[in-house]
This record gives structure tokens, sequence and C-alpha cells, in this order.
């Protein structure tokens, strides 16, 4: 290809050299550069890539975007650009082929419940036979390929080459996480989603390399709704009108309290032999029954954010009314055990509001105890600890607190902390600093009628103490527990 044609529909200033010059490839880490390669340079909180022109010229890279002009040999092409972070995802969509544009593409947004709204969608359309790429904070997922991401929505050049991938793989639909932070860096930029969707908003992300404040994350979130062609969002959000204020596209709305376009009703909470979930009803621009296997109100929210995006797309009704009974998201709400005698349920709630809410959410299938296995991370907010400690002791009938990812701090020290604002509730407790012995005695101990909440880590498949990280997973731990029953 010719870097002119890379360039088409990109606002740009040939500085100098040839728009003839033959590129074959994309790159923004001087380290990958090489020869036939366009280099996108980008100012980050640490390094300004705009640094390493000189060292990737000599690497054999002649042709060079920029957001200034930079000094180099008379045989190396300059493109200037406003934006390094946006002209990086418009040349990685190009080079990849557009591959976004062969699929019915689903960009999901919110604080929480993206990756569980991601997982629905996926379970309703593999429901109704159709081959789906996903990708999020539990990875990328797509015709039996499972692979990790290091952030919830990748680099925009990574996440072009997913998209190819799935696309040669013959998905028909895309879903993925669209994080605020792939927003404000542009890592999105150009994908014209054909559904936008938005589950809620609630302070988080503000501080140091994030967002500078609530302003600012709120403002992202709302961008979705500028590159799709549909928005689905959450009427009952209280900040559902600023967040589809400025949108330019129609939005349909989902609710169980506000009225909405999907509307939820009818809500039984489910806890029989081997099934803890939901039953509720679905009106408005859809009439149907909907059975799902996963706990919590929340989680009615998500799904009716599944199924108003689903709806759309004349997916059989069955799919729509069974698609998620035997849903399974790793780490969220996970049901990892169920039995007429006690269920364990693994989620990745890791502070005070989260715990709140799936405390709150577990009494409400009138477990006869309600068990939490928890702990903190290290080197983390200290708040963090005293808070879930205090919740845990008014809100759980008995915690065991355990270790979480210690980092560089002293497990004992973590847990004393905790302990700290647990003892003056009176709430019951036990210490087992070994997370792997924490969750085997309460298992081992479990009582008639328990429900045994593993939490903090989730999907996370590593322990990192020491600066060490090796691999532990809480659904393999509970699986060994249970086996030894």
């Amino acid at each position: 290809m010719k870097i002119k044609e890379w360039l088409e529909g990109m606002d740009y200033h040939f500085l100098q050299g040839n728009p003839e010059t033959d590129v074959e490839e994309v790159v923004y880490d001087s380290r990958k550069a090489k020869a036939g390669a366009v280099f996108v340079c980008m100012k980050g909180a640490n390094v300004d890539s705009h640094d390493f022109c000189r060292q990737v010229y000599e690497a054999g890279v002649r042709v060079f975007v920029t957001e200034h002009p930079v000094e180099l040999p008379e045989d190396a092409s300059v493109i200037q650009v406003e934006n390094g972070r946006r002209a990086l995802a418009l040349l990685s969509a190009a080079r990849f082929g557009h591959p976004a544009s062969r699929m019915i593409t689903i960009g999901v947004t919110g604080t929480k419940g993206k990756t569980t709204t991601t997982h629905m969608i996926r379970a309703i359309l593999e429901a109704a036979g159709e081959k789906v790429g996903m990708i999020g904070t539990n990875g990328v997922y797509f015709g039996g390929v499972a692979e990790p991401t290091r952030n919830t929505t990748p680099e925009s050049y990574e996440l072009h080459g997913y998209f190819a991938r799935m696309a040669e793989a013959g998905c028909r639909y895309l879903v993925m996480e669209v994080s605020s932070q792939a927003i404000k860096l542009h890592r999105t930029d150009g994908i014209l989603f054909d559904y936008g969707v938005f589950t809620n908003l609630s302070p988080d992300h503000i501080g140091p390399n994030e967002h500078a404040d609530f302003a600012e994350y709120l403002g992202c979130k709302a961008r979705l709704f500028n590159q799709c062609r549909m928005g689905i969002a959450n009427a009952d959000d209280p900040h559902f009108a600023e967040v589809t204020a400025g949108a330019s596209c129609p939005v349909l709305t989902f609710g169980l309290e506000k009225p909405a376009d999907f509307q939820g009703k009818n809500l039984h909470y489910l806890s029989e032999d081997g099934f803890v979930g939901l039953e509720f009803d679905v009106s408005g621009k859809a009439s149907l029954p909907v059975r799902a296997g996963i706990p919590g109100r929340f989680n009615v929210s998500n799904a009716l954010a599944a199924i108003s995006v689903c709806s759309q797309l004349n997916l059989p009704k069955e799919a729509l009314s069974r698609g998620l009974e035997h849903i399974h998201v790793n780490g969220r709400m996970e049901i990892a055990y169920a039995s007429q005698r006690f269920q364990v349920i693994i989620d990745y709630a890791h502070n005070a509001v989260s715990m709140e809410s799936l405390l709150k959410t577990l009494r409400n299938y009138h477990p006869r105890r309600l068990v939490v296995v928890f702990g903190c991370g290290g080197n983390r907010s200290k708040d963090r600890r005293f808070s879930m400690g205090e919740m845990a002791g008014k809100m759980a009938d008995l915690s065991i607190i355990t270790a979480d990812n210690s980092r560089f701090e002293k497990t004992e020290d973590i847990i004393a902390d905790i302990k700290s604002r647990l003892i003056p509730t009176g709430g019951a407790y036990l210490e087992i600093p070994d997370r792997r012995e924490a969750i085997h005695y309460a298992i081992s101990h479990a009582q008639e009628g328990d429900m045994i909440a593993v939490i903090g880590k989730g999907h996370e498949d590593y322990q990192e103490i020491n600066g060490v990280r090796t691999h532990f997973l809480d659904r393999e731990v509970v699986d060994e527990a249970v086996a030894r029953l």
C-alpha cells in the first residue's frame, strides 16, 4: 500500500517526503521499528516517542507520523497530525483493511456491568447459533481462541488486529467493553459501532493518569453515543440525562424503575438445586419471560441491556428468553457450586461499595448463613480495607479474613487493619491468612443453607506476594475443596 492510501479520511499535513512511499506495517513502539513501517509518535505520561525518531530512522523506518516537526534526513516522509493517538487508531484500521466494518459491532460502556453485559450479549447470540468475537476485562474470545489482555480495551493497533482475526474466523458479531480510558486515549476512534450500550455511572477511575474529575469521566462515557448508529441506555441511572444529552444517534432505553422501551418487571429470586439466579418479564418493545443463571437485581439491569440490543437483531425469541439461563461469567457473580445444602459464589468485589451491593443481593436469597471470604490488596489505599472490614462485620454472618494480593505489605498487617474496623461491629469472624486454607475451611465447614461468597479476586488467576506472582484461581480452589467433601 501507499502511505497516501492509509491516510485517506485523516486530517494531516505533509511536512516532507513522498506520499507514494510504500508501507506495510504500523508501529508505535520504537523497539519494533523496521523497514516498511509507519512510526506513529505519541506523547505519553512518562515517554515522548518523538524523542526516538532518529533511532527509528536508523532501524529502517522512512515514514513518520508526528504531532510536531522533527528533524530527519530528506529521504524520510514526515506527516504532521493534531493527535498521534487518533492517527494510530485510523492508521491501524487501514492497515488491517477496516475489519470492524465487516461485522455487526456492539460497544458497552459504564462504571459497572460492562463485563457481565458483554458476556450476556455473547450468550444470547451464541444461543441463536451466531459466531461472536468478544473483547474485555476477561480477555479476547472467538472461535475457540481465548487470550488475556492487559487493558479492558486494548490499544487501537491490537484492537484492529483482533478484529481482523475475528472476521477471518467467520465472526458475524463483535461485542466489546469500551472503557472511559480507551475513549479518552482515542483507542476506539474511527470505529462506528452499530450499537452502543451504557450500563451505569458512579465516581471511579479519577486520579493521576486516569481522569481529572468526574465531569471528564462522564464526558468520556458519553462520547460513545457519538460513535454509534444506535444507543441503548439505562433509564434508571441518575446520570442518564447527562450521558445521553449530546447523543448523535437515536437512543433506546431499558430499566426496572423508570419508564423505558424495555421494561423489566415481576422479578423473582431463585435458589434451587444446581441453580441460583433470576426470573423476570420484559415488556415494551419486546415481550418475553427471561430466566438468567446469575444472581442479583443489578444483573437484571445487565440482562435488560443485553436483551435490548439483541432484540434489534432479528434473533429467535427462544434465544432471547433462554439464552441467559446458563450464563457463566468468570469472577462476576460466578456460581462456583450449588446444591441443596449450600452454594458458593465467586465475585470480583474488592471495595466496600461493591461488597455491600454483593451482600445485599445475596440476602435476597434468604441464606441461613451468609459467609464471606475476603482480604484486601496491599500497597493500596488503607481506606478500602477499613471500610470492607466494617461492611463485612455488619452484613455477613461470618467473615473469614484472608490474603488477597498482598504485594509488598505483610498479610498479617492488612488483616489487622481489616479487623480494626470489623471487631467493633460485633460481627463473627475467623482469621486464616492462607487463602487456599480459608476457602477450604469455608467449604468443609459449610452448614445447611449456607451461601458462601469468595470475593476480591474474581477472574484473576494469580496471587502476588512480595512482587512474585504465582498461579491462583479461586474457582479452582473451590473445585478442590468441593471434591474433598
